[in-house]
């Protein structure tokens, strides 16, 4: 059973109806459902289904290649180009019975192989031959988890592929309430509180989410997930990014000092100071692909330039792995029951609290009623000199009805409170952005908790909040 999703099952099953031949890509983070989606959609129908083999050779992923037309009914020889695998895919389709064809090339990024002209053949198959057809019974579904692979060579690129999508849909991972209704399927007993410590460690990812198991409490599973010794996402960490990158090296570089960096972000300057890489075309190409699969953030202040922008970890479960499970050094098999209620434990809710914020503003700005009005979202921040403060403000939504909502997020166990040096403490931001940004409308400050915001002598600084249960609407 499928949960969420509906929309994009409705964009797949509307190919069927289109007069023309279809191309649509569908790409996102690994993990993310992509797959399960198209064959659940589609009832594992399809007239050619084909996975390209990670890290495999020319030769590997021409001879799997050819066992997946086998296994579609065909008997050949191994190509030896993949022209020549289109070739053969082509007097597959002319064989097949009439109606539409859909043809569905799983991981096309892993078939990319040095020399291999994967993308020149796959034009010529569709440009010169699919196009053409006078059946127009087409449908050509690829998918990949790299997804800086798919937007350079599929989506951006600039040659015979260049417009000839018809689709493309872009798999999120799932928000809170779509986690809850998949504990809710799994007959998980977990509350809302729960489900959100497992989203700030999981994240969306419906195949984390899968090795749930009833019965036992969120901190029992979290230890079953990672931590024993039988552990299922025990090497998850390097596969995430060995699949996805073909020299992950230096990619974990750049995540390990963000990882290490200040909450709030740092520079390009200090990534390059600190993991010893050398500036350029590929340094930057690195960061433009971790951003673009959602490792991480960039995000320069609304009134300064590009130049001084911030880099954040952003991907929950990343920032989980370098937080708590390389802590566990003594290898403890039940670390995390053993560390719920410690220092370092807190502070991680407190940093990936932020991270699920940022990744709900459709939520935030339903239950602050403006979901209809347009807004900029960013971040603010400025650097401080020994004249003024300096200030950052991780969410900002400056809106088009004049007005301009600073957030503040809050991870507490019970009401949050905000005391005298709290309180100071806000207001030093809000005089920061008034008078340092260019904004000039009225400004509102939000507060963002697990469970609201108690009501003493300094609430009244509190234009709205919202908590927990917003967020999964």
């Amino acid at each position: 059973m499928i949960i969420g999703r509906e929309k994009e099952q409705r964009e797949l099953l509307s190919l069927l109806d289109k007069e023309e031949a279809q191309f649509c890509a569908v790409y996102g983070r690994r993990r993310v459902g992509k797959t399960y989606l198209i064959r659940e959609t589609f009832n594992y129908q399809f007239c050619f289904q084909h996975t390209g083999v990670a890290q495999g050779s020319l030769r590997q992923q021409l001879t799997a290649f050819r066992n997946s037309l086998v296994a579609a009914g065909m008997k050949c020889a191994i190509p030896k180009t993949w022209i020549d695998a289109f070739e053969l895919l082509k007097q597959l389709i002319n064989n097949a019975p009439s109606g539409k064809k859909i043809i569905f090339i799983d991981e096309l990024p892993w078939m990319d192989t040095p020399k291999g002209n994967l993308i020149g053949a796959l034009e010529n198959f569709w440009n010169g031959w699919a196009t053409a057809r006078k059946e127009k019974d087409i449908i050509l579904i690829v998918c990949g988890s790299a997804t800086s692979w798919i937007s350079k060579k599929i989506l951006k690129d600039k040659g015979g592929l260049r417009g000839r999508l018809t689709n493309r849909i872009k798999l999120v991972p799932f928000t809170l309430r779509e986690c809850e209704l998949f504990a809710q399927s799994a007959n998980l007993a977990l509350g809302r509180k729960d489900v959100l410590e497992l989203y700030m460690i999981l994240g969306g990812i419906p195949y984390y989410w899968s090795f749930l198991k009833k019965g036992l409490s969120v901190a029992q599973n979290v230890d079953q997930l990672f931590f024993s010794e039988t552990a299922q996402l025990r090497d998850e960490f390097e596969a995430l990014y060995y699949v996805l990158f073909k020299r992950p090296e230096n990619y974990l570089k750049v995540i390990e000092c963000m990882s290490n960096g200040k909450r709030s972000g740092i520079t390009r300057e200090e990534i390059l100071k600190e993991s010893k890489l050398s500036d350029g075309g590929t340094f930057s190409l690195i960061l433009e692909e971790l951003e673009e699969c959602g490792f991480i953030r960039r995000f320069a202040s609304v009134d300064t330039a590009e130049t001084n922008a911030l880099y954040q970890l952003i991907d929950n479960y990343t920032l989980f792995h370098y937080h708590c499970i390389k802590k566990n050094a003594f290898s403890d098999e039940h670390y995390w029951t053993n560390t719920f209620t410690s220092a370092s434990h807190n502070t991680w809710k407190g940093q990936a609290f932020e991270r699920v914020c940022l990744q709900h503003i459709p939520q935030i700005k339903a239950a602050l009623g403006i979901s209809g009005v347009q807004t900029k979202v960013c971040s603010w921040f400025a650097r401080g000199t020994n004249a003024k403060h300096g200030a950052q403000i991780d969410l900002v939504m400056q809106r088009a009805d004049g007005f301009t909502d600073l957030f503040e997020m809050k991870h507490s166990a019970n009401l949050f409170t905000i005391d005298k040096d709290y309180a100071q403490d806000l207001q030093n931001k809000l005089d920061a952005y008034q008078g340092l940004s260019k904004d000039s409308r009225t400004l509102h400050l939000v507060i963002v908790t697990t469970n609201g915001v108690l009501h003493n002598n300094y609430y009244n600084m509190v234009q709205n909040e919202i908590t927990l249960d917003d967020l999964f609407q």
